[in-house]
């Protein structure tokens, strides 16, 4: 049978061992062994090993010896003893009675944050980030469209400073992911700060979703339970791009291979930005844009209808002027963040922790938790029929809706709720051609 990976290489050794008699093959059968062997025989770390210890205490195991670079990951899982070699002659000593291996605690303790991007240094800007509060406080996907220097990339970086703590159970669930990635710290420390990815555009389909003749998690599953963000989405490939459409539905990713597939966990908030024209000028005053109407609609064209269809909220982010660069600082992320707790406890009170966020319903959940009232219900039905929205548009407005009114505090969701809601689908009002004020129209030609 041939074995896929080098973690192999220190239980096929110590097997050949006991064979031939030359280790204590007695009470194997109740641990483990795992690591790279060196040809001098040192143990080398290994990727994975959190998610291989978790494996060997679901199967009985007692103890499991790892590379000394490995321990501190395995230690995280509780109920096996994790010990720590250095060598192959170290762990037949320790297998024979004549030396005994040491462990290594895990770090549990959460560090301190360190001082990152908040919300008090982006003037002015008021409905993007009013997006960004709904798209934090609901799980959804947000695209933002303005010309370069308007601030998208600056938004984008501080979502995570709003967004809740990773909750113990989905802390593991990252380090995991992390862990089968080789990207865990070598001092076993759990992951606790929410993942913010941003692949560059000329990232392969196989590095965005995963892959290689043993796939290993691509982007989309080391942003689990946190941010992509996609900058210039359309310089992505069109194939990158269309590989993004089963996670960002579905919440994971599989890869099959011939003999076998592997399913990651792929459930993030897709952020993305991207230029209103490919010279990135129209709509700004004083700097005229000279792309003509059709190499406007090639740019956007770049991506596909499904894809937008995905991310629930599509906003415009203009130009700040210097009346909101000179004001008075605004918000802090503190302040955001606590809105932002208070919307996700009412949801995780509501679903009784079966559904993680609005943007995770599915099915009949829909009609029973997003139901809006006689007014929403109408205006929801106009604007069906004015812009031409699909079905999945129509879903999301539903549930983006159902976010706004979590964090106003209310059960029910109200007229102007949907009317929020209909307000952040920027390109499906203008590909219907509408004149709506404060839509931006002249920034994104139909």
């Amino acid at each position: 049978m041939p074995k896929g990976g080098t973690a192999f290489d220190l239980a096929i050794a110590v097997g050949i061992l006991a064979a031939s008699g030359q280790c204590e093959g007695s009470g194997l059968g109740r641990g483990m062994v795992l690591g790279e062997l060196g040809l001098e025989g040192a143990l080398r770390p290994v990727r994975g090993a959190l998610s291989l210890v978790a494996c060997a205490k679901s199967l009985g195991a007692d103890w499991v010896v790892l590379p000394s670079a490995n321990a501190g990951e395995g230690g995280l899982v509780d109920g096996v003893e994790v010990f720590a070699a250095d060598s192959l002659r170290s762990v037949v000593d320790h297998l024979g009675g004549l030396v005994r291996l040491g462990g290594r605690k895990a770090i549990t303790e959460t560090p301190e944050p360190a001082a990152g991007p908040d919300f008090a240094e982006v003037r002015g800007q008021s409905l993007p980030k009013r997006a960004l509060e709904i798209t934090a406080a609901g799980g959804h996907n947000l695209l933002m469209v303005g010309p370069p220097g308007s601030g998208k990339t600056m938004l984008a970086r501080r979502l995570s400073s709003i967004m809740p703590a990773l909750s113990p159970d989905e802390s593991i669930e990252v380090s995991k992911i992390h862990s089968v990635a080789g990207l865990m710290a070598t001092d076993g420390r759990l992951i606790t700060e929410r993942p913010f990815r941003a692949p560059h555009h000329t990232v392969s389909d196989a590095g965005m979703t995963g892959g290689g003749a043993h796939p290993r998690p691509g982007e989309v599953s080391l942003a689990h339970r946190g941010v992509l963000f996609l900058d210039e989405l359309p310089e992505f490939r069109r194939n990158v791009l269309e590989a993004l459409r089963q996670p960002v539905e579905d919440g994971h990713v599989t890869l099959s291979r011939a003999a076998f597939t592997v399913s990651y966990p792929a459930r993030f908030m897709l952020v993305a930005a991207m230029n209103p024209c490919p010279c990135g000028q129209a709509g700004r005053s004083g700097r005229p844009c000279g792309c003509s109407p059709e190499r406007v609609r090639a740019y956007r064209g770049r991506v596909s209808g499904p894809l937008l269809d995905r991310i629930d909220l599509q906003i415009e982010v203009p130009p700040v002027p210097w009346a909101d660069l000179s004001a008075g600082a605004p918000e802090c992320s503190a302040v955001v963040r606590g809105r932002v707790q208070g919307a996700r406890r009412r949801q995780r009170d509501r679903f009784g922790g079966r559904v993680m966020t609005n943007a995770d319903l599915r099915g009949g959940a829909i009609d029973r938790w997003c139901s809006p009232d006689p007014e929403g219900r109408l205006l929801l039905g106009r604007a069906v029929e004015r812009y031409g929205l699909s079905a999945r548009a129509y879903v999301r407005i539903l549930k983006v809706a159902r976010t706004i009114a979590d964090l106003e505090g209310t059960e029910a969701i109200r007229g102007p709720h949907v009317a929020e809601a209909v307000r952040y689908r920027i390109l499906d009002r203008l590909s219907a051609g509408s004149g709506l004020p404060g839509v931006g129209v002249g920034i994104l030609p139909a």
